[in-house]
């Protein structure tokens, strides 16, 4: 069976722009989890060596460009691309700047509208300087 993916709002819901859907529903596919990742290579030394970190960048932006870059070889991998995934968990040093964090999704993301939740964490265990980590699950034919 070839996949469906519905986007699910309420019926009251106002027309308004979201970066995510309240619900989805999946009919056929293949289920892929994406582990999470942040602005650091995804192939690095353990245990880690924070040299090998040194080009995180400093703000949220280019993190999210980066983790998002991260995200999209491991769906250019499973021949998947970012309409695949439905669903992603969002951690955050700092939930102060989500708008930056908003503005690059809506780049990688377009229409396709998957459902989220966003946290914010004291750290993220990969380096201190990370802000923010991503993982995703996706559906593939």
């Amino acid at each position: 069976m070839a996949k469906e993916i519905e986007h699910i709002h309420w019926p009251d819901a106002p027309d308004m722009w979201m970066p995510y859907a309240p619900a989805i529903k999946v009919k056929g596919g293949t289920t892929v989890y994406l582990a999470g990742c942040t602005a650091t290579p995804v192939y690095h030394s353990h245990p880690h060596v924070p040299e090998e970190f040194d080009g995180i960048p400093p703000d949220m932006e280019g993190q999210t460009r980066m983790v998002l870059e991260n995200i999209k070889k491991g769906l250019d991998s499973v021949g998947a691309t970012f309409a695949d995934i439905v669903t992603a968990n969002r951690y955050c040093t700092d939930l102060a700047d989500q708008d930056s964090l908003n503005k690059v999704w809506g780049e990688y993301f377009g229409d396709n509208k998957p459902t989220t939740t966003t946290v914010q964490v004291v750290q993220l265990a990969t380096d201190p300087r990370c802000l923010i980590e991503i993982d995703a699950v996706a559906i593939i034919d």
